[in-house]
């Protein structure tokens, strides 16, 4: 009998999974493995939100492999080593994984080749819908603006999308480790796992996309971002459904994961981007990075009112506390809290990133720190001057301050739009904070002043 290891590692999931159907494919057996390393800890890329929703994963991944008559085999890390020794206690034909974008995925596939030589496998595509280095400009490696890699992404050929295998043998005798346990910073954490991640798909209406998505106290979004990171949903699988839904919904949601890959196929060509400019625009911010940690000075009081919600500009705080509450935000108030942070205070877009990081249950490296320097304007934005009015936002995205007495509960008793500008009652409510700057002069205090959204 032959035996191949599928080593999982943001592909946790059995539809559309090319890493566990390679592996099928190869061998009579297949091991399932995820590795429990402690390099990603020692990166501060386990925190307590983003561990606590991996132990759901494993957990709904080893039920579905045992009803095929598989398990999930944890094993400690270092990932490379790990899988190794696996490799020669089932003396496995062949070890395959998915091909990862950052540097840290790029140094552990370097370890894998150096330990198994020729039979590593390492399969492009599994976690983005296009290669991220398959849709490229004539001459260069990566393209640096948005739209015209959607135009060239649409037209991308793609991979097929793979049925969940019905049966997988694995040998038995093989030592595991028990699913970690981890609890989480958030109270309203979501759970982790496929059969979530797919019961949330099948039953999101995403014809309400296109109109809903913008609008902050309608809550419209799919919320599948943290499925998407964990792979417990495959992103072509998920274009795929969408597009023979079809709609304006469908064309929008669609969008928006072509977003996703845009990002991966720049961290991809570009792995310093995750911690330095993408585009340097000279910037000399308020609170900068002197070296980490910390990334600000300890008795920052403007970087920690921000980080509580206590800034005293309501979408701003009510984005903040969500994020504390859910770990998740609202993709707009991600917008306009990161657009506050790095263009009104003009603080180190790296200062946000990190405090997004350790909260989101969806903390992905490649979104999260380019969609940060898109607003502080040192990424792939076309505007790098743009500024995201947490005023103008208020009134354009929650009209009638519903979604900020959803979560600045000092402020709930106050009606329709007037929540967004407390400082303007006659009485201002005892328990919420004045403002850290001033809400009369913010648009000419915007360090850049111009391309005001």
């Amino acid at each position: 009998m032959t035996v191949a290891i599928a080593l999982l590692t943001q592909d946790l999931r059995l539809h559309d999974n090319p890493v566990l159907r390679a592996a099928a494919d190869a061998a009579d057996q297949v091991v399932p493995l995820f590795v429990l390393d402690p390099d990603v800890a020692a990166t501060g890329f386990a925190p307590p939100n983003r561990a606590a929703f991996l132990a759901d994963c494993l957990t709904d991944l080893d039920t579905a492999l045992r009803a095929l008559g598989s398990r999930l085999i944890l094993r400690p890390g270092p990932a490379p080593t790990a899988t190794a020794r696996l490799a020669a206690e089932v003396d496995a034909v062949s070890v395959h994984v998915a091909a990862g974008v950052s540097a840290f995925a790029h140094r552990r596939e370097q370890a894998l080749r150096e330990l198994l030589g020729a039979r590593l496998h390492v399969h492009d595509g599994s976690l983005t819908v296009a290669v991220p280095g398959a849709v490229t400009p004539a001459g260069k490696d990566h393209y640096a603006v948005f739209t015209p890699y959607f135009r060239a992404w649409q037209q991308a050929p793609r991979r097929t999308v793979q049925r969940a295998p019905r049966a997988l043998h694995t040998p038995e005798g093989i030592a595991g480790e028990p699913v970690p346990t981890a609890a989480p910073d958030s109270p309203a954490l979501p759970k982790g796992g496929e059969r979530i991640g797919r019961r949330l798909w099948k039953g999101y209406a995403l014809d309400q996309y296109d109109e809903l998505h913008d609008d902050l106290a309608a809550d419209g979004t799919s919320r599948l971002s943290p499925y998407l990171h964990f792979g417990c949903l495959s992103a072509a699988e998920l274009v795929a459904s969408a597009e023979r839904h079809g709609g304006s919904g469908a064309e929008a949601f669609v969008r928006q994961l072509a977003w996703r890959d845009f990002h991966h196929q720049v961290l991809a060509a570009r792995p310093e981007a995750a911690h330095h400019d993408y585009r340097p625009r000279g910037d000399h911010w308020s609170a900068a990075p002197g070296g980490e940690p910390p990334l600000e000075p300890p008795d920052d009081e403007e970087c920690e009112a921000w980080r509580q919600g206590r800034t005293g500009f309501p979408l701003v705080d009510a984005g903040m506390r969500q994020l504390a509450h859910e770990g998740w935000m609202h993709n707009r108030a991600r917008l306009v809290t990161a657009s506050f942070l790095a263009k009104s205070l003009y603080k180190d877009w790296r200062i946000g990133a990190r405090h997004f990081l350790h909260l989101l249950v969806d903390g992905d490296l490649a979104n999260n720190q380019l969609n940060w320097q898109w607003v502080a304007g040192t990424g792939t934005d076309t505007r790098p001057n743009r500024v995201l009015n947490p005023l103008t936002q208020a009134d354009r995205l929650d009209p009638d301050g519903a979604y900020v007495r959803r979560w600045v509960p000092e402020l709930a008793d106050l009606p329709g739009r007037t929540a967004h500008r407390p400082w303007r009652l006659d009485r201002t409510p005892p328990d919420y904070p004045a403002p850290i700057i001033d809400p009369d002069t913010i648009s000419t205090r915007l360090r850049r002043g111009r391309g005001l959204d």
